[in-house]
């Protein structure tokens, strides 16, 4: 018999292309990939692997295996979603990511409150960019994945994949305390023409945003600084180096160098939870969801009295 390991081993490398790439997805080594990919060579007496220059590549006895690994380890899921939902307990286990922020200002109270209800369901959580999740949860990697896009740029969620809003994140621009316009109960985006400004690095949404919205104002962006912690972001605002836009999920203490003024037009960010359709049936899945949901109300409750 086909060990269900094995198979998923052999097709995480089938889709990321490489042993490396898939132990990365697995969270385990590359040794540990290679290892049991030679074992179901031995379990099938077929080759699975050949060397292609520094690395390997798949055969077609492979890449057929692969096939049939992907639609076994989809009914294995619905069969153990199936099974849950027939007992209807919150139990078993979790793999969950969420961007650096969520994972800051939300995951801390959704996983306490789901200890506390749920103690015989083990989570782990990871941290990833937005799009590296939806394609982890797309692909099975993941059961459950809390994303951002900003309402001005939407994300495109695959078919497959449910959602639920958890949130709208407003964004105010941090300029330094000693800025001609630090005093302004607003902001126009316009008025920052000529700007130095702090961002994410390139490839990140937050980064590939502020460009897009910076020159949708007619403002060609001048990035003198690149760091993806918002609290990082701030203290180089707060040392005169530059503007950012930093939503409030981000902020944190904001230091004394450093002003938050509100931007006209709104800026704001939707984040959501995503999982896949076929495991919607699970309770821990719905636990999960219904912990963000809490959390993120909770958090929308001290915002209005700050």
């Amino acid at each position: 018999m086909l060990d269900l390991n094995r198979l998923k081993a052999l097709h995480a490398v089938h889709v990321y292309g490489s042993v490396g790439a898939a132990a990365d997805a697995l969270m385990v080594t590359p040794s540990a990939v290679s290892q049991q990919i030679a074992k179901l060579e031995r379990e099938t007496g077929a080759r699975l692997m050949e060397r292609n220059g520094r690395g390997v590549r798949l055969t077609d006895a492979a890449g057929l295996l692969a096939e049939h690994a992907e639609r076994i380890l989809a009914l294995v899921e619905t069969a153990e979603a199936d099974f849950e939902a027939l007992r209807g307990e919150v139990v078993g286990r979790l793999n969950i990511a969420a961007f650096p922020t969520a994972s800051r200002g939300l995951m801390p109270g959704a996983l306490v409150s789901l200890r506390e209800r749920h103690p015989d369901l083990q989570v782990q959580l990871s941290e990833r960019d937005p799009e590296r999740v939806v394609r982890e949860v797309a692909r099975g990697e993941l059961d459950l994945g809390v994303i951002q896009d900003w309402l001005n740029r939407p994300m495109a969620i695959p078919e497959g994949l449910s959602k639920a809003t958890l949130l709208d994140d407003v964004a105010d621009v941090a300029i330094p305390a000693k800025h001609p316009l630090a005093d302004r109960r607003e902001i126009e985006l316009a008025a920052l023409s000529g700007e130095q400004w702090i961002s994410g690095a390139p490839g990140t949404v937050c980064h590939d945003w502020l460009v897009y919205t910076l020159r949708s104002a007619s403002l060609e962006p001048e990035i003198s600084c690149m760091a993806d912690e918002y609290p990082t972001q701030l203290a180089l605002v707060a040392a005169g180096l530059g503007c950012a836009i930093v939503p409030r999920l981000g902020r944190d203490c904001v230091p004394d160098g450093a002003r938050l003024v509100p931007l006209l037009p709104r800026q704001s960010r939707r984040i959501y939870a995503i999982w896949r359709q076929d495991a919607a049936r699970r309770p821990a899945i719905r636990a999960m969801v219904d912990a963000l949901v809490e959390a993120s109300k909770q958090q929308e409750n001290a915002w209005a009295v700050t």
